[in-house]
């Protein structure tokens, strides 16, 4: 176990990670607790368009659950992101995802233009993990889900990222992400094809709580996630 004490204004806080050491691999694996924000975070209820919920590392080296509340209004294609402080790096993602929102909204909806709207993403950080470091495909997917007004299926991760060029990234230490996708609530995932073969070192048991579908680019994982298919 893995604690830190925090004295803020008189009062004392514990910063708690549970972990324990695998035996066949060496790696230290964390485990959700209570005090963390655990428990089921993502809802069974349907939810708003724009209003993902994804598992990402976080700055302070832990998985964590964050829940994106996008917005959009009539303007002329501006883009803002909170939650984040003024840290620059933690936001050149979801820039880096608007850029290519921008790019590809024609393949996504024919009728819309990104020029007639200003968009706003809130990120709200549920486990104490800090700023997430890999949700460019999830900000993406967010952006097309509030200007179709289509919401993303319920209890659905969507695992992997993309580039700046739009490349699939798979998914790095796949067991220890479904387990938090599993603890947490979700039902469903969608993994980048190219993260296939890493599902072998998932537990059998498992990998068969979850409703799995695969895309191929991040189009496709627009498609599959608002079930536009």
């Amino acid at each position: 176990m893995k604690e830190q004490l925090k004295k803020i204004g008189g009062m004392e806080f514990f910063d708690v990670h549970f972990s324990y050491i695998d035996n066949d691999t060496l790696e230290e694996r964390f485990i959700t607790v209570p005090e963390q924000g655990g428990g089921k975070l993502i809802p069974e209820a349907p939810l708003a368009p724009g209003t993902p919920y994804c598992i990402s590392e976080g700055s302070s080296g832990h998985l964590g659950v964050y829940r994106f509340e996008t917005q959009i209004i009539p303007g002329h294609g501006s883009f803002s992101v909170s939650g984040l402080g003024s840290n620059a790096q933690a936001k050149e993602p979801f820039k880096i995802a608007f850029d290519y929102f921008k790019a590809k909204l024609s393949r996504i909806s024919g009728l819309e233009k990104f020029s007639d709207h200003d968009f706003q993403i809130h990120i709200v950080e549920m486990q104490n993990t800090r700023f997430p470091t890999g949700t460019t495909l999830q900000t993406f997917v967010s952006l097309a889900s509030v200007i179709t007004k289509r919401p993303i299926q319920q209890q659905l991760i969507i695992l992997g990222d993309i580039s700046l060029g739009g490349s699939v990234i798979p998914v790095t230490n796949l067991a220890d992400v479904l387990q938090v996708a599993f603890d947490t609530g979700a039902r469903r995932i969608l993994l980048p094809m190219s993260s296939v073969t890493a599902i072998p070192t998932v537990p059998g048991e498992l990998f068969a709580k979850f409703q799995t579908g695969f895309y191929s680019d991040a189009i496709d994982a627009v498609m599959k996630a608002l079930g536009m298919e």
